[in-house]
């Protein structure tokens, strides 16, 4: 049964990839002779020319943070492996994919803006305004919730530490010897794979445990210095080649995980659905599941940066439709993980609940591998998940900087930076956080419905006969406005003031973001 799923999930990536991401291309009109904005606008620190492998790394490990394990581990908790199964392979390709692609497209052929400006182009000023402000509060958010939760990984795990940071250092060497030395990729990628693997093995052997009351409050300052200062580096010393060798270790611990099911012929011992309805998932499902299918934050990724670093607008569905799929097969494994690794639902849930769901992966994962990994796997499964909050945390600081410039008209980066960062080191510290990200996900997902508008509408406008992305922009909005609407009900019923304000204040948000589409599209007779 395990065997059949995997083939089948494949399969449907295999078939997006080959067809549908071709489908995509030519409503793009992409061409590879045209030249991107990071050939255009190259300046050495921000738009910078990348191999498309290299940019691949970058792209996958910034949007493969926790998100898509944690996503599909709760939903299996909530409505069985199922629903969850079939929305994280059709979510993926179908929309995520589109909404991915469509990102990054939108940002070439605005000159490599983020989606905020795009919204300006497609919609109105007033609108990229609303909407560059809405993007700029989430970013600060996730900038302090990826500093809370890596500090608290140091904390607990003082064996990744040295792997963790010793990274840093490895990929300005790297950085160094492909661009100031012209070294090529092929021996520059085991020079940097090589000292990995070997800081991975002293960090082992060299815990760096840090003692006492402020332990925490100390790592979180650390990271927020470092994404303030990754965030201002020339991408092509730090942030490229430190996604990049990232990278190489998810796709390890992919591979682990897929070897190991095929190896220990696990049987399913979770309930297929724990639904008391059809359709029960619907909408919350869309919201719980994010980055695992689709997720907003990878439209701030492909137009943040990767539109930046893109040498050939050809390379767009190697680099960023690819890498959809690639976290399509994490969440997949996230899910398997969980419905082999364990003997029974109640001892899914009993780890769930002291442990959470990176535990609870942890635990899973440690399971599937045992076969190839002895009792290494859970160790190896935390290492890999923090690497990549890690990749978050600064392409996030990078992205937020850009929207800063954009909405302040500010072009000092280290100022812009700092914006950033400081009031998300005062959520991080204060705790502040935990009062509002029970709406993240919402207001990550009212992000991609937005976008996929937006996607719809540029189509709509270059008079592409392109339905399904109408209808595909249409159901996500109205799905994502329906989870919106049901869970500050919920806020009302427990009185949670705050979290029923920023509700209403999303929604009417929303609200207008559309009322300003339809008032440009009556205007325009249909043309930008």
């Amino acid at each position: 049964m395990v065997f059949f799923l995997i083939t089948l999930g494949f399969g449907f990536f295999f078939l997006g990839f080959s067809f549908y991401a071709r489908l995509l291309e030519g409503l793009f009109d992409v061409d590879a002779s045209n030249p991107t904005p990071a050939v255009q606008k190259s300046d050495g620190v921000d738009s910078v020319p990348a191999k498309w492998p290299v940019l691949f790394g970058h792209h996958f490990a910034s949007i493969a943070g926790a998100a898509p394990i944690i996503g599909p581990v709760l939903a299996v908790s909530l409505w069985g492996w199922v629903p969850v199964y079939w929305w994280v392979v059709l979510g993926s390709v179908f929309v995520g994919g589109l909404h991915d692609f469509g990102s990054l497209m939108l940002s070439l052929r605005f000159a490599g803006k983020t989606v905020a400006e795009v919204a300006e182009g497609i919609i109105s000023s007033r609108a990229r305004q609303v909407f560059a402000m809405f993007l700029w509060f989430a970013l600060v958010l996730v900038v302090a919730v990826f500093a809370s939760v890596s500090a608290k990984t140091f904390v607990e795990g003082p064996e990744i530490v040295l792997p963790s940071f010793g990274l840093i250092l490895v990929a300005v060497l790297v950085g160094f010897l492909m661009n100031k030395k012209g070294m090529s990729l092929l021996p520059v990628t085991f020079i940097g794979l090589g000292s990995f693997i070997l800081l991975i093995i002293l960090g082992q052997f060299l815990p760096v445990q840090m003692v006492g009351r402020d332990a925490l409050a100390i790592w979180v300052i650390l990271l927020l210095l470092y994404a303030l200062v990754a965030s201002v580096a020339p991408v092509h010393y730090l942030l490229q080649p430190r996604d990049y060798l990232s990278s190489y270790l998810l796709f390890f611990g992919l591979v682990i995980g897929y070897i190991g099911l095929f190896l220990s012929h696990p049987t399913i011992r979770l309930p297929e659905t724990t639904m008391k309805a059809p359709f029960d998932f619907w909408p919350m499902l869309f919201i719980v599941v994010a980055c695992g299918a689709v997720s907003g934050f990878h439209s701030l990724i492909a137009s943040g940066t990767t539109a930046r670093q893109i040498s050939n607008e050809g390379h767009g569905r190697y680099v960023v439709y690819l890498a959809m799929l690639a976290e399509g097969a994490l969440a997949l494994l996230a899910v398997f993980a969980v419905i082999v690794g364990f003997s029974s639902m109640d001892e899914f849930l009993k780890v769930l609940k002291s442990g959470g769901p990176i535990e609870a992966f942890s635990v899973g994962f440690g399971q599937l591998t045992r076969v190839v990994l002895g009792d290494w796997g859970k160790s190896f499964a935390v290492i890999m998940l923090n690497a990549f909050v890690l990749t978050t945390l600064d392409t996030a600081t990078r992205i937020g900087r850009y929207i800063t410039e954009e909405i302040t008209g500010i072009k000092n980066r280290w100022i812009t930076s700092l914006i950033v960062v400081v009031p998300a080191a005062v959520l991080a510290l204060t705790g502040k956080w935990k009062a509002v990200w029970p709406l993240f996900g919402a207001a990550n997902q009212l992000i991609a419905a937005m976008v996929l508008l937006l996607i719809a509408s540029f189509l709509a406008y270059r008079k592409k006969k392109a339905g399904f992305v109408l209808i595909i922009s249409i159901f996500s909005y109205i799905t994502i406005m329906s989870a919106l609407m049901k869970k500050s009900i919920e806020f009302f019923d427990k009185g949670e003031t705050l979290l029923l304000t920023i509700g209403i204040v999303l929604l009417f948000l929303s609200l207008y973001m559309v009322v300003e589409l339809f008032k440009k599209r009556a205007s325009s007779g249909g043309q930008l």
